[in-house]
């Protein structure tokens, strides 16, 4: 086992070019990575509260695929069999929302390397993250003169989890793909959103929560492209019996989990050379005999997410969020949980809600549900903590994880726009200032040559005059009178320059709004899609 913080994976960069993707290591390897990952867990030795981390996973991924199952049978075919918890397990996950399609490829990978291998392919939608914003950015007005403006999709209203946000304004969201639509028709005239939002409304009829009408419609799609995943909400994981047991594991040892958790996030700030205290993720507060947890309370009459906090008292810890919610577990660092888990999922079916945060989440994803973790590029990055945690609390070397990410920018053609070229004009206006004799051979018959001539040679005098302090100003303002003298004779230069300055920068400006990465994948058109997503999977026998 390490004893520093020494990140074994690479830097993970965003692929800027068009049509780029990030994939490590190559599909290929996943079998052998997760075939390595099996082994590793089943060399694992360690306990929680009494019970070994083999067990729980055992009764984990059985919960898990029952949930997913279930979950994904509701709204589409489950054309999944032999769903075994024994068998290979491949788990992706994201928020229930509209992201770029260099997130949605996770979804297609994940598909087709558990096909290869004959692994269960499941989604986790990330419903503890807040709705960020109710509007989607969207490209609007032609390929010459394109804008970005912001549609609204849904109300603002108070940020809550996923799991609890309804839809607030249904008549905003009814028509919000025809908006969109009309909007963005100009650069792409057919759109997926004309096919993809009917199916959100529909799934609207039959769930009341806005980001799953958003995912099972998505969802939806995929199914009738033919891919074959399962997909089932963080929540319903969060409210399992082996999860509950976890977290009374985390509770129980809370002030080596803290000191562990803190202490990687330290090192990986040290080893990254990163000042930002909120970055990879803000340290665990204490206060006094009070130290935060990884986890999220809230319950469904007052949504805000809050930090929990625990506090040990006796033979007791205290879980709190420091403003009402309040339960103590009768627990030890190692003690048998029975009586604790019990009193947390009496609590969960009092409505009370205890969800994991991002490390904790990806850590149990990859410690007992799945024998292959497919991350993105911001998740890779901060399960460099994840694995350190793994290493220092728990004392196991961490399953490995495939990093994949894309970039798809929409289907408009557009001249290139280079930033050193725009440079090089502004450095030829400045040259116009300071040394406008270099230009001063593009002067025209009309112009007095001579008198031009004349007054670079008497610039280049009072360069070649040595310097010294009885001269130097006298100096300085000859040269600037001159210059000023000479700009006569470049006006038709500049003005040229600046016609080019304008045109360069109105290309840069195009240029930022069509190659954006981010827009949400269902501006994009259905086709344009799917050969990209079939561009970057390998070819089926």
């Amino acid at each position: 086992m390490s004893t520093s913080f020494a990140p074994s994976r690479q830097r993970f960069v965003v692929p800027r070019e068009n049509r780029g993707a990030l994939i490590l290591p190559p599909l290929d390897e996943a079998g052998a990575l997760a075939a390595e990952n099996v082994r590793r867990r089943e060399a694992v030795t360690c306990t929680l509260q009494g019970r070994s981390l083999a067990e729980l996973a055992r009764q984990a991924r059985t919960d898990l695929l029952r949930a997913a199952r279930d979950w994904t049978a509701a709204y589409r075919p489950v054309e999944i069999s032999g769903l075994d918890p024994a068998g290979l397990i491949f788990l992706a996950g994201h928020q229930p929302e509209l992201f770029h399609p260099g997130v949605w490829f996770k979804n297609f990978a994940l598909a087709e390397v558990a096909r290869r291998h004959g692994a269960a392919a499941v989604n986790l939608l990330i419903d503890s993250d807040t709705l960020k914003s109710t509007a989607v950015t969207v490209p609007c007005g032609t390929p010459a003169d394109p804008r970005r403006e912001s549609v609204l999709f849904d109300r603002p209203d108070a940020r809550i989890p996923f799991e609890e946000r309804p839809v607030l304004d249904e008549n905003l969201f009814c028509n919000f793909g025809q908006r969109v639509a009309r909007r963005v028709a100009a650069l792409v005239p057919d759109p997926l959103i004309g096919r993809y939002w009917p199916l959100v409304i529909e799934r609207a009829r039959h769930v009341d929560r806005l980001g799953y009408c958003l995912a099972q419609a998505r969802h939806q799609l995929e199914g009738q492209w033919g891919v074959q995943t399962l997909e089932v909400p963080q929540s319903a994981v969060c409210d399992s019996e082996p999860f509950h047991w976890f977290l009374a594991h985390l509770i129980g040892n809370i002030e080596r989990f803290h000191e562990c958790y803190n202490q990687a996030v330290h090192e990986y700030r040290q080893a990254n050379g990163i000042r930002n205290a909120a970055h990879p993720v803000p340290d665990l507060a204490a206060d006094g005999p009070w130290l935060e947890a990884p986890l999220w309370i809230w319950t469904a009459r007052q949504p805000q997410r809050r930090r929990a906090f625990v506090c040990r008292r006796n033979e007791e810890y205290i879980v709190s969020d420091r403003v009402g919610q309040e339960i103590r577990l009768p627990l030890s660092p190692d003690g048998d949980a029975t009586d604790a888990v019990g009193q947390l999922m009496a609590w969960s079916r009092q409505g009370v809600k205890i969800r994991s945060r991002a490390l904790v989440t990806t850590l149990w994803a990859r410690l007992a549900l799945s024998d292959l973790f497919l991350h993105g590029i911001g998740g890779a990055r901060y399960d460099h903590v994840t694995d350190r945690l793994m290493e220092t609390f728990f004392g196991l070397v961490p399953p490995d994880i495939m990093v994949l990410s894309a970039t798809l920018c929409l289907p408009v053609p557009r001249p290139a726009a280079g930033g050193g070229e725009l440079r090089a004009i502004r450095r030829d206006l400045r040259d116009l200032d300071y040394h406008p004799e270099k230009y001063l051979r593009e002067i025209t018959a009309s112009q007095d040559v001579s008198a031009a001539a004349a007054l670079v040679a008497q610039k280049q005098r009072w360069i070649d005059a040595p310097v010294n302090s009885d001269n130097a100003y006298l100096r300085w303002k000859a040269i600037s009178r001159i210059n000023n003298e000479l700009q006569p004779w470049v006006t038709a230069r500049r003005e040229q320059l600046r016609d080019q300055q304008t045109q360069m920068q109105r290309a840069m400006r195009r240029e930022k709004v069509l190659a954006s990465r981010e827009y949400g994948f269902c501006l994009f058109p259905e086709s344009y899609l799917q050969d990209f997503f079939a561009a970057l999977l390998p070819k089926r026998a």
